[in-house]
This record gives C-alpha cells, structure tokens and sequence, in this order.
C-alpha cells in the first residue's frame, strides 16, 4: 500500500471492491475504502491515535485528489451520508481536542468540494437534532465550532441556514444565555458570518435579530475572556452595518422592552454606550480599537439621533484619554470618532472641547512625527472642526502656553511634506486665526515667517564557673522531677483561705533570676577565657530546662537571650567544640537550647501567621538540621550558595540546613545580633532564592519571610540587584500562601520592597496594608538599616508615620499605593492611609511635586472608573470616593497650589468632580462636602486670567446647579448638616462673582445651555396680609431682625483664627452691608456700629 492509503486491514477483505478505489494518479495514487473509514471511526475499540491518524490521512486524499474522492463518494448513494454521519456522530463521542480539531477539518473541506445543497441540508438536520437532544451546550461546543467554519468555507451556506432552519438559529440564539463563555464566542462567531452575508440578512426574521441584538448587550457587558470580547465585537460591526439594528442596540434598554421574553437580562448594565465607556478603559488596544470603530458605525447612520445618547454618557472623555496611545490604528479610530461627535453642539455645551483640547493638541504633535500621513490628516481636520463650531461663551484655550502650543502644532502641520497634509493644517491655521477666542497674534508671526523661510529656502577553663552551675544544675533537675507530680505544685502549710505563697512556680520563677543574674554571666567570662565543653553541656542544659519549668517568661527569656548575642555564642561554641561529630551531648545541649529559642521567637512575631502546624513545621526541620549544623559562621555564606544538585535524600537535607541557616540569621537579626557582613550575606540570600527557581523547590513560608527580612536588613550595604535576581526573587516569594506569612513588621522590609518596581508592583499594596494595620512595636519604632528619617519639620510624628514618609521620599510610588489603599483597603486601614497621605502632603516641601506627578493623575483614573455609576445612592454610599475627594482637597490647598494656573489634569479633576457631584442627592453629606470644598478651592486658590474657564465648566453641569438649589433649600437640621451647607454657600459665593467678574453673566450661559437655572428663581415662601412697616418692607425678605442676627453671626466668625473662614465671614459682611444701604440707608450705618473696631481691625 502507498504511504497515505486510507484501509482498515482488519475489516477491509469483507467489502465489497465498489466501496474502494484507487484515487490519483497509479503510480502516486490514495487507496481509499469508504467502508473502512465508516468501521474504523465508528469503531469504538479503536485508539483515539489510530482514528487521527486515519483523518488526517482522509483530509490529504481529499485536498490531493479532490475530484476523485468526491466521484469515489457520489457513486453510491448512502456512502456519503454514511460517511457524513460518522464525522457529525464523532463531534459528540470523541473527547480528545487534536481529534475533534481533525474531524472538523475533514467535515469542512469534504463539504466544500462536494458543493451539495442536500448534503448541506442533512448536515444543518443533523446539527439541530444534536442541539436539540445535547442535555447542555457545553457538549455541543464542537458543532458550534464546526458550523462556524463550515460557513466561511461555503458562502452559500448562510443563505440555506436564514432560509430554511429557522429552528436551529433560534437554538443557536439561545447559547448566548448559556454561562459557559466558550459557547458564547462560538455563536458569536457563527452569528457574525451569518450577518456577514446581505441576501442571509434579508430572510431572517425581525423578532430574530432584536432578540439577538439584546442578547449580544447581554453577554458583551458580562464577558470576561478577551475571545468572546473579539467575537463580540465583530458580530457588533456586522450588526452595526444595518440602520434597523442600530435602532434595537442604542434604544436598549427602554421601557417598551420591560416585557422582553430574555428573562435575566441586567438592563442597567446591558446599554451600548456603558459598554463602550469599559472597553475604552480596558488596557487592551485591540478591543479599544473595536469599540472605538463601532462607535463610528453608530454615528455614520444618524449623528443627530445617537451623538447625543453618546456625548450624555460622556463617550467623549473616554476618548480624549486614549489619544495618549501608541497605536496608529487606535489613534486614527478615535480622530475619526471624535468628528462625528463634534457635529453635535451639545458636544461643546457639556465642555468636552474643553476637557480634551490640550490631549488633542499633544496628540497631534507626536502624530505629525510619524509617517501616516492619513493620521496627520484626521487629526488636523478634528481640531479645525473643534475651532470652528467652538462657541465664543465657552473659553477653549486655558492660558497663552496652551494657545502657543496649538500653534506649533499647526506649523508643524504646515511643515509636512505631504500637500493634503499642509493644505489642513493651512485651514487649521485659519480657524486658530479665526477663533474669537484668540487674544495673542505672536504665535501666528512666527508661523507665517517660519514658513516664509521654508519655502525660500528649501542610570582553659577555671573552677570558677562549676560553683556556680553545678547547685544550679542540680536544683533544676530536682524541680523538673517535682514538676509532675502534682501534689508538690500547691505549699500545703499555706493558711485556709490565704493566698497560695513559696509554690513551686514561684521557686523555679526564682530559678530563672538566678540564671540570669548569676550563670549565664559567669560562663559567658569563661567563653571569653577559654571553654570548658563539660560547663557548656551542663550550662545549655540548664537554659533549656527554663523553656519547661517557666513556660509563661520565656518570650522575654528568649528576647533576652536573642538581644545578648547568645545565637552567635551558640553557634561559634557548636563550630568549635562539636565538628567532626566531637562533643555530641554538648552539640545535642546546643542544638536544643537553639530550637526552642527559635520557636519561642517565631511564635512570638506579630504579624508572622505561625499557626501550630507551621511551628510544628519548623520544629522537625531544626530538630533534623541543627545538630548535624557546626560550620564556622565564615563557611555560612557557601553553605547557602551551594547547589544541591538532583533529588535525593541529600538534596533535601541541604535545603533543610539552608532554611535552618536563614530562620537563624533573621531572628538573630531581627534582636540586633548581626552573625554576618552584610556584603556577604546578601549575595548568598540572592543566590540561594535563584537557585530554589532553578530546581523548582518550593520553600515553606517561615524561610521565604527570612530571607525577605535578610535581603531588606542587608541591602543598604550591598549593591543594588539586577533584573534578573529581582525577578527570581518575585517568583520565590510568590510561592507563600499569603503575603502576612511573609511580612515582618520592620521598616526595612518596606524601603527593600519600594525599591525596586518589580516587587512594588505584587507586594507594595499587601505591605502597606500589614504596615498600617499594626501598631508599631521595638523594631518598627527604631529606623534600622537603610530607613532615613522623616521628611517633613514634624518630630512629633510617631515611628510608623516617620517610616513611611521615609520610603514615600525614597520611592514616590508608594504614595500611589496608599491611595490604592485609600480605595480598597478596609475602612480602619484606608482612615490610617489617609492620615499618613495628609500628615505627609502637610509636612513636606517637596509635596507639589508628587502631587502633579503622581497623585493628582491617579485619583484622574479613580474618579474616570467611578463616573460610570449612575446611582445616586451607591456613589453616595461609597466610601472611598469621600476619602479619595479630601484627599484631592488636600493635594490641591497643599504644596503653593495658591495662584498657579489651572492645567490638564486641574480642568479634567474639576470636570468629574462636579458631574459626581451632579449625580448625587442632598442626603449624601459625606460626599458632598469634600467635592464642595474641592470646586471651591479651585475657585479660589486659581488665578483670576484662568478661572473662567473652572466657571464655565461648572456652570455647564445643571446637575450641580440643582444639588446646589436643593441644598440651600434643606430645612434646619442636626449640627452635622451645618457644615455641608456653608461649603454650598461658598461656592455658591465663588460663582457668583467670578461670573461677575468675568462678565460671563449666569442667566446669560444658563440660556446658552437650553435649560433655566433654578438660582435664578426667587419663589416667596408665604404671602403677608398686612402691610408690613417701612424698614421691613425695604429689607424684606430679609428683615430687620433677621438682619441682626445675620450681623452677630458674622461678628463672632470674625473672631476665628482659620484664614479661609475669614476671608468668607469679611466678603458675607460686604455683601450684607452693601444690601443695607442699597435698601434702607437710614439702618445701614445703624447695625454695623456694634462691630468692635479691634475686630475689624484683625480682620484680614
């Protein structure tokens, strides 16, 4: 037989020879035998590899010898149904992917040579009798796959599928429910190529392709895997392409779908524009650029009807701050997006122009240095639009730099070499010199000569020790023989009714003090003279006896012992004395005494999670490397860069000594006992993790945070690591269960994980949290290696706080992580972060810089995810967005914020905070007052060429408006309500007279806007039925009483000492004063003369 005959041997003598011939050529030609291929598929004894096999080996013949093959099949009537059949049975029955993705292969090729309707029309009966009888989709997922792909390989199949199997599409239709994600990207896939296809279009029904639609909303806002995301969105682009599905996606939901047959549908989160606002924050291009074109595919049908459906979700913000990107497909995508949206004038009324020229302007600039030219020309082309329909109320350009730097863009523009390029930026040119908003022509200058100039020119013992250990020696063992028999525990000549006195706790309480005092200095003199191995056994002997006699003392015990170098005693005494298996009993005293100082100590660790089981751990592995553990502490270092070669008895016992060695340095360290240099133990800690990533060991987690503390202590002294060590280390560490089973409360440990951006990265937020979650103990309190003091002029400032000012100076990055703090810790955890944030900001010179750079752009993201909430009640309700919005006021009142022109970053701030604030009701105090003082600040705080603009973009938001009316309206209530309502009344002020100043006038911009200002409605409360006396009548509605009492209130503000509330209680008696004389000129100098002349005086 030739190499790639298609024969079953077993069966193939009992066939008749019509089911087989010899397609091909007869010197290179495929025996082929129908009958074999149907008894060997269908064959259930056979090996899933011999089945494959034999597929693969039918999908040659057919693409060799298509012809052939085909005329084998047709000859007989049944034989190609049969062999159809077994292939389709086989998409149920075999579990093995390679198999299924042959089977597949072989159905689709053999279908699209054959070019038979009725075979088509058998396998589309067959796909929906397996739907239908399949108990879930899941199982079905090959069919799915299968008639995705046997649609793009025969066009004409669509067609058949709209046209005849109505029942199978709403079958399919109905996958789309399923939870199972795969399913889901499979119909997606198919729906999209059944849509692909205009004439397939046209016969589906209408209640198909509404259900459909909805349906697609559906599984789009839940999807999770990027596959359906991409599947998705191209059934999306396909459905986009049509004006009556455009219709069905953009008006869901809506109150004529409440009755839709898809139960368990989210609505809320099911709306087209919410779905393009997540995909465009997603960080992944591809669906950014899918979501961005679709939105194009909507517009280009009827920007009148859906721009403003997408400008109310503001779609356009979104897209200004992908224009940072870096993809050239992306870039051209939203150019072309943001022009559609700018034909609608709400587009500018709602200030997005503003929002993003600056981005735009920055954009083009990096894009004029490429070389698409088609990107050049969509840009330049979205910025004339923009200065052309620009209303002349609405300032677009914030200060002289950011006008000068439209026009570089423009003359960069000019520059290009390409013509079509030049001629839209010479049309820019003239919308910029145009633009009424332009108040500067020097730019222009420079333009025009520079582009006259072109074209012209073209990083040895005593006795001394014995008198005192011996009496000692024998009294513990004594105790410990007494201590189990319990009638010696109680003193039975105490008084009834007395208190228990000279029990046999107290008496070996007072055998630990003489220990103390008298033994362990006594032997260690003796160490120092020379030794005696007989006095070190029976010495270690008795210290180990404490850990039984007095369990209850002997954390402070073991602190002492650790505090006195008694591990590098031991040690250099087991190295000495003990190698060479020399002196066992005195290595077994040594070995015990080192044990329990350890456990004790790790058990005592606050944040360390040293459940029993761990210490348990931790016991065996001592118990097992300790005694056989006597190098000299200068062999350490080699021992823990050795490499234990393969698996085996001794690989292990190496790596249990290795651990050994780290759990001894870090207790060792960690009570100031430092057993090595620096610049030697670093080195052989980071060799030692490599090498654990190498042979893939997993250490346990009491190593892990040993070697994470001995990196942390020593890395000051040592050089900095690589990347490839960092990333060893981040692997290894990576291993433990939890982050708290690594953490060591030490400063040190947070400088090492904040220095290197790798580690920030995964363990910052967790340390952060661990850090602030604890009180600071000894060791947090002393700075330790490699932990400066605190920044700022505060000495009062407790250790905890002066740490992390200390790595926020070393490494700013861990601000942004306690702002992650801030949003997602606990509520105790996230007040701490704030605290130590605001301490910081108050304390510290340097706080503008990180403010700009790092914190102000990162609570920009936060507020950009929150903005697409649209319940009052859950932002008013959200924590985090309080703490986040005093946090923002204080980043903006801190630093020399005062008289600095609003940026970028300042104008989009002031944006999402006041459409927050928009969206929130009265009730929600918390919130509310921390966004009022923010508007406020930057209200105040700005200088007067540049407020204009923070005006224009609040008296834009009617949202805000009407919180603002409403809160002024709330009726008195509790002292907590007072505060939010000075902080309206403010900002109220603020507004007010800058709108003045500016001579924007309110009612004038509020009608610009098409709607009326509820400020700008006086409505009387009751009607009087008396005439009411001269003075009254002229201050009403304010009266005279009512002035009076408005007059001492201020008065008494005027005695506070905090310069914001002055300043507020001086302009409010201005403005009272100048509404006296204006009304009654006789009371106006009356009711001021009470004011102290000393007050006014101190008044600022």
């Amino acid at each position: 037989m030739a190499e790639v005959d298609v024969v079953y041997e077993k069966t193939h003598h009992r066939h008749d020879p019509r089911w087989a011939a010899r397609v091909g050529p007869a010197d290179g030609g495929v025996a082929l035998c129908v009958a074999c291929v149907v008894e060997l598929l269908g064959d259930a004894d056979v090996a899933v590899v011999r089945k494959s096999h034999a597929l693969c080996r039918l999908r040659r013949a057919v693409a060799r010898f298509p012809t052939a093959t085909c005329q084998l099949l047709l000859q007989e009537e049944g034989a190609c149904t049969l062999v159809t059949g077994t292939l389709l049975e086989m998409l149920h029955t075999v579990a093995d992917a390679d198999a299924l993705e042959q089977v597949i292969q072989v159905l689709v090729q053999l279908l699209a040579e054959l070019k038979s309707e009725q075979f088509l029309g058998f396998v589309l009966d067959r796909c929906d009798r397996q739907l239908t009888s399949t108990a879930s989709l899941r199982g079905s997922l090959p069919t799915l796959t299968f008639l995705g792909k046997l649609m793009g390989a025969v066009p004409t199949l669509a067609e058949t599928l709209a046209a005849d199997h109505g029942s199978l599409l709403e079958k399919l239709c109905a996958g789309l429910l399923f939870p199972d994600e795969a399913v889901k990207a499979s119909v997606c896939y198919l729906y999209g190529r059944l849509w692909s296809c205009g004439a397939a279009v046209e016969r589906l029904p209408a209640a198909l392709r509404d259900r459909l639609c909805r349906l697609l909303l559906s599984a789009l806002s839940h999807a999770q895997s990027r596959e359906l995301h991409i599947n998705c969105l191209g059934l999306l682009k396909q459905l986009l392409r049509f004006s009556d599905a455009v219709s069905v996606l953009m008006s869901w939901p809506s109150p004529e779908h409440t009755a839709d047959s898809s139960a368990g549908l989210d609505k809320r989160d099911s709306s087209l524009p919410l779905i393009f606002k997540k995909l465009l924050l997603s960080g992944d291009e591809t669906l950014q650029v899918a979501s961005s074109q679709c939105m194009a595919a909507v517009l280009v049908h009827a920007p009148c009807q859906y721009a403003p459906q997408l400008i109310q979700a503001d779609i356009p913000e979104f897209l200004f701050e992908r224009l940072s990107c870096t993809s050239e497909l992306l870039l051209w995508s939203v150019y072309r997006c943001l022009r559609l949206l700018t034909e609608d004038a709400l587009f500018f009324s709602k200030c997005h122009a503003v929002y993003g020229i600056e981005p735009l302007i920055r954009s083009l600039k990096e894009a004029l240095q490429l070389n698409n030219q088609e990107i050049q020309r969509e840009g330049l082309v979205l910025l004339t639009e923009i200065l052309d329909r620009q209303p002349a109320s609405i300032q677009l350009f914030s200060s002289c730099s950011a006008f000068r730097e439209a026009a570089e863009a423009v003359r960069m523009g000019v520059a290009v070499s390409s013509l079509e390029v030049a001629t839209q930026a010479a049309c820019a040119a003239a919308a910029l010199l145009r633009f009424e908003g332009c108040k500067q022509r020097d730019s222009f200058e420079c333009l025009i000569m520079s582009r006259q100039s072109q074209c012209f020119s073209s990083s040895t013992a005593g006795q001394g020790p014995w008198l005192c250990i011996i009496p000692e020696c024998t009294t513990v063992w004594l105790v410990e023989q007494c201590a189990s028999e319990p009638s010696l525990k109680e003193n039975a000549f105490t008084a009834p009714g007395g208190p228990s006195e000279d029990t046999l706790d107290t008496f070996s309480l007072f055998l630990l003090e003489t220990c103390d005092a008298v033994c362990v200095p006594a032997v260690t003199r003796l160490c120092e003279r020379g030794p005696s191995p007989a006095v070190l056994q029976v010495f270690f002997s008795i210290l180990s006896a404490q850990y039984t006699l007095v369990p209850s003392m002997m954390h402070q015990f073991s602190a002492r012992l650790a505090s006195c170098s008694f591990f590098k005693l031991t040690v250099e005494l087991k190295a000495a004395f003990c190698s060479g298996e020399r002196n066992t009993p005195v290595n077994a005293a040594c070995s015990e005494l080192l044990q329990r100082m350890c456990l004790c100590l790790l058990s005592d660790q606050d944040t360390a999670e040293t459940a029993q089981q761990d210490l348990q751990q931790v016991g065996r592995v001592l118990a097992r490397s300790l005694p056989g553990l006597c190098a000299r502490l200068s062999e350490w270092p080699d021992l823990l860069r050795e490499d234990p070669g393969p698996a085996g008895t001794a690989r292990q016992g190496l790596r249990a000594a290795q651990y050994t060695l780290l759990l001894l340095l870090h207790l060792a360290l960690l009570h100031r006992d430092r057993l090595l240099p620096d610049e030697a133990l670093f080195p052989a800690v980071v060799t030692l993790l490599g090498s654990l990533q190498d042979r893939g060991d997993c250490p346990p987690a009491w190593a892990l945070r040993a070697a994470l503390f001995l990196l942390s202590a020593t890395q000051d002294r040592s050089p900095a690591l690589d990347g490839d060590s960092v990333h060893a280390i981040r692997k290894a560490l990576s291993a433990a269960p939890t982050f708290s089973s690594l953490y060591t409360h030490h400063p040190a440990v947070l400088h090492f994980l904040f220095r290197y951006p790798e580690l920030t990265e995964q363990f910052g937020l967790p340390a952060l949290e661990s850090w602030l979650g604890q009180a600071p103990g000894p060791a947090a309190e002393d700075a330790g290696p490699g932990s400066p003091g605190p920044p700022g002029p505060e000495p009062q400032q407790g250790g905890s706080h002066a740490t992390l000012f200390a790595v926020i100076d070393s490494s700013p990055a861990a601000a942004l992580t306690l702002l992650g703090v801030v949003c997602t810790g606990e509520a105790k955890l996230a007040h701490n972060a704030l605290l130590v944030l605001t301490a910081y900001l108050q304390g510290c010179d340097s706080c503008d810089t990180l403010a700009s750079d790092l914190l102000r752009p990162r609570m920009l993201q936060i507020l950009q995810c929150l903005s697409i909430e649209s319940d009052p009640q859950i932002l008013g309700a959200h924590r985090p967005l309080s703490l986040v919005l005093r946090l923002l006021c204080l980043t903006h009142a801190a630093g020399g914020s005062a008289g600095r022109d609003l940026d970028s970053t300042a104008v989009k701030l002031l944006y999402h905070v006041s459409n927050l604030a928009g969206k929130l009701t009265s009730c929600s105090t918390e919130v509310l007052q921390p966004a009022f003082n923010y508007m406020y600040l930057c209200l105040a705080l700005s200088p007067a060429t540049c407020t204009n603009k923070a005006v224009s973009v609040l008296l834009c938001n009617t949202g805000l408006m009407e919180l603002l009316q409403a809160t002024l309206e709330l009726p008195p209530g509790p002292p907590s309500a007072s505060p939010l309502l000075c902080c309206a009344c403010l900002l109220l002020k603020s507004l007010l007279r800058l709108q003045h100043t500016h001579s924007a006038q309110l009612l004038q911009t509020a009608l610009d806007q098409d709607f009326l200002s509820p400020l700008l409605t006086l409505s009387l409360a009751e009607q009087r039925e008396r005439p009411l006396e001269e003075t009254e009548a002229a201050l009403y509605p304010l009266g005279l009483s009512r002035a009076r009492c408005l007059m001492a209130a201020l008065h008494s503000l005027l005695l506070q000492r905090q310069e914001l509330l002055l300043s507020a209680a001086v302009g409010c008696l201005d403005s009272l004063l100048h509404f006296l004389h204006r009304r009654s000129p006789p009371t106006g100098p009356v009711l001021p003369a009470c004011v102290p002349d000393r007050v006014l005086i101190s008044a600022p």
